[in-house]
């Protein structure tokens, strides 16, 4: 009941600093107390795992990288074609409007 209670305040109250502090130490809290949770269930499985020698090596992904790279370049260039043409439409309103 406390949890809807404090949804509802979240979704139709205007947000103030202090609430914005309030719901970052609530969601670190729940983060928290989640990955203790799943930390304790993950100790307990751990014991039943076959040791696996570890893989000292990233380069067989190296595609993997390539694409994440690839990726985010090509994001970044939309961003900024969207920032640019934006501004263009921006500057061509303040000049009509005088």
């Amino acid at each position: 009941m406390v949890f809807l209670h404090f949804v509802r305040s979240l979704l139709f109250r205007p947000l103030t600093p202090l609430r914005i502090v309030g719901c970052g130490v609530a969601l670190s809290a729940l983060f928290v107390c989640a990955s203790a949770a799943l930390a304790g269930a993950g100790a307990q499985e751990m014991g039943n795992l076959p040791q696996v020698p570890a893989t000292p090596s990233l380069r067989p992904y190296w595609h993997v990288f390539a694409a994440y790279a690839i990726a985010i370049a090509l994001i970044g260039g939309w961003a900024f074609s969207i920032a640019r043409r934006l501004r263009d439409v921006e500057d061509r309103l303040t000049q009509q409007g005088e």
